[in-house]
């Protein structure tokens, strides 16, 4: 059996799933740096808080699946990884006003190893499925 052929809802649901990868990365990024410093949450000394990196481990495997869903072609199911990820590194790198939100510690790689390890099982997966399928 080959692959099945996208269409055009399929296409349209593909790119809503993309822009929502970009939109989670762009959010994760912005509230990165959030903290227990007693500016917007209480202060615990400083501890930081790693809800941005919990929602990327949720969301981005998430997309993924979804998207694998459509097609069993794996470059389907990459695509909203491959966006989101593009997302954290454009972003992170170059945001808005040319500030850098990729925090200096370790909250930048526990973003990253979350969403994209995760996402990155749910290919394989996909893959797996692509294989096995019967033709």
């Amino acid at each position: 059996m080959a692959s099945r052929v996208l269409t055009p809802r399929d296409w349209l649901v593909l790119a809503v799933l993309c822009l929502d990868a970009v939109v989670l990365g762009v959010v994760q990024l912005m509230f990165l740096p959030l903290s227990f410093d007693g500016y917007l949450l209480p202060n615990l000394g400083g501890f930081p808080l790693p809800l941005m990196a919990l929602l990327a481990a949720v969301t981005t495997p998430w997309l993924v699946s979804v998207a694998g869903s459509l097609s069993d072609r794996l470059a389907v199911a990459l695509a909203p990884l491959a966006a989101w990820i593009l997302t954290i590194a454009v972003v992170g790198m170059f945001g808005p006003g040319g500030d850098v939100l990729l925090t200096a510690d370790v909250r930048s790689l526990v973003l990253f190893a979350c969403g994209a390890l995760p996402s990155a099982i749910v290919l394989g997966r996909v893959l797996a499925n692509s294989i096995t399928a019967p033709r």
